[in-house]
C-alpha cells in the first residue's frame, strides 16, 4: 500500500477571525493552539475534500497537455542552485512529505513555519525566489501576491512596528527534485498568502492556494493606495444579482451574514462538503458564461496555457457546479460566495477586521478579506496525481 503523507496546520478560519488579534500575553497559548491542531491534522492521512454521495473515477488522468513545464523546472533548479548548505537543508523535502500540508494564513507570531524566507535571502536569491514565481503564474497572479505582502507591512505600520508582520517573511520549500518527468513542487507559505503548486510532466496542479488581505484599501504608508479583491468582490456580487429573483433565492444558504464563513482553509484537507445552492445547469448561456468569467478571475492567477487547461476541466463539469451564497445583494453588502464542482472549489469571505487597529466592531468587514481555490476529490497537492504516478512506477 502506499501512503502519500501531506498534512495541514491552523486553527481554523472561524476560530482565527471570530477571535480578536491575539495580544502580546496571549500570543504563547494561540502559537500552543496551532501547534496542537497541527499535531491532530497530520495524525489522519491526506484523503481530500468529498461529496457525502458521489464517487468519481478518472477524474485527474496523467496525460500530456502539450504545454511545456521547462521554464518551471528551470526557474526552480536555478534558485536552488543560488542557497547555500544550510539553507538547501531546510528547503527541500521529500516529495511525499507532509510539509505540503503545513500551511497557514495567520501571522507569524503565532505560527512557526517552515523552509527559508525572502527576508534571509540575499538580493540574489530573493530574485530567483520570484523568478521561481513569475514563471508559474501569470502576470496577475505575481502582481496579486506582491500586493498581499504589501498588505503585511502595512499592518506591521498600524501595529507600532510588530515582528508579527514583514513584507518578506514569506517562506518557500520545494519538495522533490525539480524535473521535467518525475513529480516535484514547492510552496509558499506567509500571512494571507499560500500557494501549493504540484508539476508532474506538463501537468500542474495549483492548489491549495490561498489568497486574502487587510487592509484591502490601504491609505497609509509606504503602499499607500494598494488595493485587491475588487474583482473577486464585484464580479461576484454583479453575478449574484443578475440571477433571476427565482435563482437568486436556490443560491442563497443565507441572507444573514455576520460570521465568517469559509470552511476550506488550512487544517480542512479532509472535508466532508456537499454541494449547496443553485446548480448552474439550469442557467442561461449569458448566466454560465458569468460563472465562468468568476471562475476564470481565480484559475488566472494560474500561467498561461495551464489556466487554459484548467478551464477547460471546469467547463467539462459545468452541469455539475454549484454556485452558493450568504449575505444580502445591496451595493455596500458584506459577504460570502463559493462555487463547487468535482474539480474545482473556490471560497470568497468577507472577514472581520482583527489586524487593522481599533476597528473590529465584532462584524464581517469589506476591508478584510479572505478566498481559497481547492481540488476535490483527493487532487490537492497533485495527490491523486503522485498516488497514481507512484502506483505505476515505484512500486
Amino acid at each position: 500500500m502506499i501512503v502519500i503523507f501531506f498534512g495541514c496546520k491552523q486553527k481554523s478560519s472561524q476560530e482565527v477571525s471570530n477571535s480578536d488579534e491575539p495580544k502580546a500575553t496571549e500570543a504563547k497559548d494561540w502559537k500552543q493552539h496551532f501547534a496542537e491542531m497541527e499535531i491532530n491534522a497530520l495524525k489522519k492521512p491526506y484523503r481530500g475534500i468529498f461529496t457525502e454521495d458521489e464517487t468519481y473515477e478518472n477524474l485527474f488522468p496523467i496525460q500530456v497537455t502539450g504545454v511545456t513545464t521547462k521554464p518551471i523546472v528551470d526557474a526552480a533548479r536555478t534558485f536552488l542552485s543560488s542557497l547555500n548548505t544550510d539553507q538547501l537543508m531546510r528547503i527541500r523535502f521529500d516529495i511525499n512529505n507532509e510539509e505540503w500540508r503545513k500551511w497557514c494564513n495567520v501571522d507569524n507570531g503565532i505560527y512557526d513555519r517552515q523552509g527559508i524566507s525572502l527576508k534571509e535571502m540575499t538580493a540574489n536569491e530573493k530574485n530567483e525566489a520570484f523568478s521561481l514565481m513569475q514563471v508559474s503564474l501569470s502576470a496577475k497572479g505575481l502582481q496579486l501576491s506582491k500586493d498581499i505582502m504589501k498588505t503585511d507591512q502595512t499592518l506591521k505600520e498600524l501595529n507600532n512596528g510588530s515582528s508579527d508582520y514583514d513584507e518578506e517573511l514569506y517562506f518557500f520549500t520545494v519538495m522533490g527534485e525539480p524535473s521535467e518527468t518525475e513529480p516535484w513542487g514547492w510552496q509558499l507559505d506567509g500571512h494571507h498568502l499560500v500557494i501549493n503548486y504540484f508539476v508532474l510532466g506538463d501537468q500542474v496542479v495549483m492548489s491549495p492556494v490561498f489568497m486574502g488581505a487587510e487592509p484591502i484599501i490601504t491609505t497609509t504608508g509606504k503602499y499607500k493606495g494598494n488595493t485587491l479583491f475588487q474583482d473577486e468582490q464585484n464580479l461576484g456580487l454583479a453575478f449574484m444579482r443578475s440571477l433571476s429573483a427565482d435563482e437568486q433565492i436556490k443560491a442563497t444558504i443565507s441572507k444573514s451574514k455576520i460570521n465568517n464563513k469559509n470552511v476550506a482553509e488550512a487544517n480542512k484537507d479532509n472535508l466532508n462538503l456537499n454541494y449547496e445552492g443553485l446548480n448552474v445547469s439550469g442557467l442561461s448561456t449569458s448566466g454560465k458564461e458569468g460563472i465562468l468569467d468568476l471562475v476564470y478571475q481565480y484559475i488566472s492567477n494560474m500561467r498561461e496555457g495551464h489556466q487554459q487547461i484548467k478551464m477547460e476541466e471546469v467547463k467539462s463539469h459545468l452541469e455539475n457546479t454549484w454556485f452558493s451564497w450568504v449575505g444580502d445583494t445591496s451595493e455596500d453588502a458584506v459577504f460570502y460566495y463559493r462555487i463547487h464542482s468535482p474539480v474545482l472549489l473556490i471560497e470568497f469571505d468577507h472577514q472581520r477586521v482583527i489586524g487593522v487597529p481599533n476597528t473590529d466592531d465584532g462584524k464581517p468587514s469589506r476591508n478584510h478579506i479572505h478566498t481559497v481555490v481547492r481540488t476535490p476529490n483527493g487532487n490537492d497537492y497533485g495527490n491523486d496525481l503522485l498516488r497514481q504516478h507512484l502506483e505505476k512506477h515505484h512500486h
